[in-house]
């Protein structure tokens, strides 16, 4: 690498949050969705029937809360570890840059 570019890669670079935009909160809150809807289903609306073919086990219930585990693990992740995306400074039409 030449000097001058060790210089400029020293510069500290402007970052701001992903937010929404970042895929762990949108598989979190699908999953997070998914998970809702099990145990829903699996408290109210499943029969005797349904839990015998099961061998006895509530099979909508457990698998939603699993689910609703994973949701918060990956929300948790979102929270405590912000992805950071670097940010472009905004130019004017002059070519000066709005922080000048």
């Amino acid at each position: 690498m030449a000097e001058s570019d060790m210089a400029e890669s020293t510069e500290p670079v402007k970052t701001q949050s992903a937010g929404a935009f970042d895929i762990r909160s949108i598989i979190g809150g699908l999953i997070g969705l998914y998970g809702i809807v099990l145990v829903v289903m699996g408290l109210w609306f499943t029969s005797d029937s349904e839990i015998d073919r099961a061998d006895g086990v509530n099979l909508n219930t457990r698998v939603g809360i699993g689910l609703l585990v994973f949701a918060v693990i990956m929300l948790a992740w979102v929270f405590l570890r912000p992805l950071r995306v670097p940010v472009e400074e905004e130019t004017s039409q002059d070519g000066k840059s709005s922080a000048e």
